[in-house]
């Protein structure tokens, strides 16, 4: 081989990599949107930094998955009896350059911490019917 063939067999094959990992990004996006149940919402971390990703509705937890990550394992889970819809408000001027365009933030109370997702007010609503339609506390059920 001459002395341009291994410099351009890494390149290659580095560029290679970078397309199958943004194929696998598209792949589980699919994957995610096309299950049933989940909603695209964004949610505040702990130093209040704002991250993508899409909420799953099981039976009886909340699933909060990351959008820009290859692993199938939620980020977040939320006990559905644990949680306390607290209500919903419109971002500050802060958040307005940190959310997606047209979200209401949800404001929700989880074991005593305070829980923010931003997201569409057709998937609050969505979330807040899914909260309230749980069993209620009372003899035989799970809350």
């Amino acid at each position: 081989m001459n002395e341009l063939g291994m410099p351009f067999i890494a390149l290659a094959g580095a560029f290679l990599l970078v397309v199958v990992i943004l194929c696998l990004f598209g792949v589980r996006r699919m994957t995610l949107r096309r299950t049933l149940g989940t909603v695209d919402a964004s949610i505040c971390t702990a130093n209040n930094r704002w991250a993508m990703g899409v909420c799953r509705y099981q039976e009886s937890v909340l699933e909060w998955v990351r959008l820009l990550s290859l692993s199938p394992l939620p980020a977040r889970t939320m006990q559905r009896s644990k949680i306390v819809l607290v209500g919903r408000r419109e971002p500050t001027e802060l958040e307005l350059t940190r959310v997606p365009p047209e979200v209401v933030i949800v404001v929700l109370s989880y074991e005593g911490r305070e829980v923010l997702l931003a997201m569409k007010f057709g998937a609050y609503a969505g979330l807040s019917s899914w909260l309230e339609a749980g069993p209620h506390i009372g003899v035989g059920t799970w809350r």
